[in-house]
C-alpha cells in the first residue's frame, strides 16, 4: 500500500502546480481578450486564476512575458503545426487556420492591440517579438520540409516567403481594406509557391 501512496502524493503536488500554471495562462488570455493589454494586471490575473501574486511571480517576472506566454500557448493549441505530407497542403492548412481569426472579432481586436502595444512599449516589444519569431519558425519548418522533399528549390528565399505569408495576413488584419477569409488561403498559397518556383526557373 505504501509504495502506491508516495508516488500519488508527489504526482498530486506536480498536478497542483501545473493546474495553477495553466489557470494563470487561461486567466491571462481571457483578460487580455476581454479588457485589452493595458487593463491587464498581475492582481487581476491572480484573482481570476485563484492564485497568489507570488505564485505568478515565481514563473513570470512581469505582465508582458506572462501575457505573451499565455497568447503563445493559446495560439499553439488553436493552430498546431500541420503535417499533411506536402508543402502546399501544410501551408494551406496553416494559412486557413491563421485566417480563421477573422471569424472571432475579439481575437482580431486583441491582435491589433498587441501589435500596437509592441510599437510603443519597449518592455512589451521583446516578448511580442519572441512570439512572432515562434510563429515564423513554424512556417520556416514547413518551407524547409518542402525544400528537403524537392518541392521548392534549395535557392528559395524562405525568409522572404515567410514575410509574404504573414505580411498579407497582418496588412489585411490591421488595415481592413480587404477580407481575410479562410477560403482565400488556397489561392494565396498557390500564388506564393508559383512565385517561388517561377523565380527559380528564370
Amino acid at each position: 500500500m505504501s509504495t502506491g501512496e508516495t508516488p500519488s502524493r508527489r504526482t498530486g503536488g506536480r498536478i497542483r502546480s501545473q493546474d495553477a500554471h495553466d489557470a494563470v495562462l487561461t486567466a491571462a488570455i481571457e483578460l487580455v481578450e476581454e479588457l485589452g493589454y493595458q487593463a491587464v494586471t498581475i492582481e487581476r490575473v491572480a484573482a481570476r486564476a485563484g492564485v497568489a501574486k507570488s505564485t505568478i511571480y515565481r514563473w513570470w517576472k512581469s505582465k508582458a512575458p506572462l501575457v505573451m506566454d499565455a497568447y503563445r500557448t493559446a495560439v499553439e493549441q488553436r493552430m498546431p503545426e500541420p503535417d499533411t505530407g506536402s508543402l502546399a497542403g501544410d501551408l494551406i492548412a496553416f494559412t486557413t487556420a491563421l485566417y480563421g481569426v477573422s471569424a472571432h472579432p475579439i481575437r482580431v481586436r486583441t491582435l491589433r492591440g498587441l501589435m500596437a502595444e509592441a510599437q510603443f512599449d519597449p518592455t512589451f516589444a521583446e516578448p511580442f517579438q519572441q512570439w512572432v519569431d515562434s510563429r515564423r519558425a513554424v512556417v520556416r519548418t514547413l518551407l524547409t520540409r518542402g525544400v528537403q522533399r524537392g518541392e521548392l528549390p534549395a535557392s528559395a528565399d524562405l525568409d522572404a516567403a515567410t514575410d509574404h505569408l504573414f505580411g498579407l495576413f497582418w496588412y489585411r488584419l490591421l488595415v481592413g481594406h480587404q477580407p481575410l477569409a479562410p477560403s482565400q488561403a488556397p489561392d494565396h498559397i498557390n500564388q506564393l509557391l508559383s512565385g517561388l518556383r517561377t523565380k527559380h526557373r528564370e
